[in-house]
């Protein structure tokens, strides 16, 4: 034994795999007893990589992203490190669908900048956050905040006027019905 103990560099310490195990049992009771909180809290805290528009579209259509990306590492075929990492997210996702659970909308007097969170008209529902959006980063999704807090957008000159987002990120909003309702600009047409 003591010989053995010699030739290990390290020894994983019995205290550290403790904690490990509590941990995974803290994590396995939200993920059974409350998982809307679970799966907000894992999509804003464990995901780095989104397809939202996928992902808020419903349980057929994140299946068939997932199945494509399985199929192209099936096939050897060579996938980028984005759809690698997307591969658990649309795991996760799926499995929040088929357990009852869904995504609504981005939604630009809801979201929050970096928190996905429960919808509070929807005990089923969870809201992206505006990071969840490719390309837009931290610091645009916090000036959305910023701004929607100080006062409501009324169309999407405004946005860009008071925000960091650019035309693409707020093409993209629009293309996904974020922006639904707001008029293209500040100025009301009477005729």
């Amino acid at each position: 034994f003591i010989d053995s103990c010699q030739k290990i560099k390290y020894m994983f310490p019995k205290a550290h795999a403790a904690a490990y195990v509590t941990s995974a049992f803290r994590i396995a009771w939200y993920k059974v007893h409350m998982p809307a909180y679970f799966y907000a809290s894992w999509f804003s805290t464990k995901a780095t990589d989104f397809d939202i528009e996928t992902m808020i579209k419903g349980v057929d259509a994140v299946y068939e992203r997932l199945t494509q990306i399985q199929t192209k590492m099936a096939s050897n075929e060579k996938i980028s490190k984005k759809e690698e990492d997307l591969e658990t997210v649309l795991e996760i996702a799926l499995e929040m669908y088929l357990r009852g659970y869904h995504f609504t909308n981005i939604s630009l007097q809801k979201s929050q900048a970096i928190n996905f969170i429960i919808d509070p008209d929807d005990e089923y529902g969870i809201i992206p956050s505006f990071n969840s959006i490719d390309g837009l980063g931290s610091a645009v999704a916090y000036s959305i905040v910023q701004q929607r807090d100080i006062c409501p957008f009324i169309s999407k000159e405004d946005i860009i006027k008071r925000t960091q987002v650019n035309n693409t990120q707020l093409a993209f909003m629009e293309k996904i019905g974020v922006l639904d309702g707001l008029n293209d600009e500040n100025q009301l047409s009477l005729f």
